[in-house]
């Protein structure tokens, strides 16, 4: 099957498509495309997203207490010129990058929790799916995103998830970060995954869909401490 098939296989037909994947793990492709799509999507929103982040900071004056005038300013001038190759850097090496290392890991802890239904299955099998899986969000998804960043010229609170019904949310509140992971692309990416463990593990879709969302939940609370913390040190 090539890429062609299984990325439009994902969307109409994700049962027979993850099967045909499951038996023959193909993932060079996808995730040189994902890489890409992640790689243009950081390059698009870099100015409207370092705009918003001097706005957060210039108007944190709690921030500017606990680093002093000094070191806060210097914070600033770094984040208002960024240089040509840190930009390039965090586009091209640390993003991917960091991508990639989510991809990796995922699949491990999806493999080590699968243990609980089955002895079936192998690493390999459990990272394409992952990855044909993630065509859902990264490219799909990042496209509406895309639409709306460009719309409001804005990354702040630009979001598919339940959050998007609540515009009058700070960035930096609870609530926001809760439902920020509530995302419409995250709960079908991994309801489509479903179909993929099911057949690589050899187990009912039922058990499959348990083990999927339940890593969703994992992943999710994991953000949500992440994003507390770091709005408590924002301030």
């Amino acid at each position: 099957m090539d890429l062609f098939n299984r990325l439009q296989g994902i969307l109409f037909n994700p049962k027979v498509t993850l099967k045909a994947i499951s038996e023959k793990p193909i993932w060079i492709d996808a995730l040189i495309i994902l890489l890409i799509a992640w790689v243009l999507f950081s390059f698009i929103i870099a100015p409207y997203a370092q705009k918003d982040q001097l706005k957060i900071l210039k108007n944190n004056d709690k921030l500017i207490e606990r680093m002093g005038e000094d070191r806060f300013n210097e914070m600033i001038e770094r984040a208002e010129n960024p240089s040509q190759a840190s930009i390039i850097l965090r586009n091209l090496v640390l993003n991917p990058g960091g991508l990639l290392i989510g991809f990796l890991f995922s699949s491990l802890i999806i493999l080590a929790m699968s243990r609980m239904f089955s002895t079936e299955g192998n690493y390999k099998q459990i990272f394409s799916a992952i990855l044909h899986a993630n065509f859902i969000d990264k490219i799909l998804g990042n496209a509406l995103r895309l639409v709306l960043i460009l719309t409001r010229k804005s990354v702040m609170q630009t979001t598919t998830s339940l959050a998007l019904f609540f515009p009058k949310l700070e960035m930096t509140s609870p609530t926001f970060i809760i439902l920020s992971q509530i995302d419409f692309f995250q709960i079908w990416l991994f309801g489509i995954l479903g179909y993929g463990l099911s057949s690589i593990f050899k187990i009912e879709l039922k058990k499959a869909l348990i083990l999927s969302y339940t890593f969703w939940v994992l992943k999710s609370l994991l953000y949500i401490a992440l994003g507390l913390l770091g709005a408590k040190y924002m301030g």
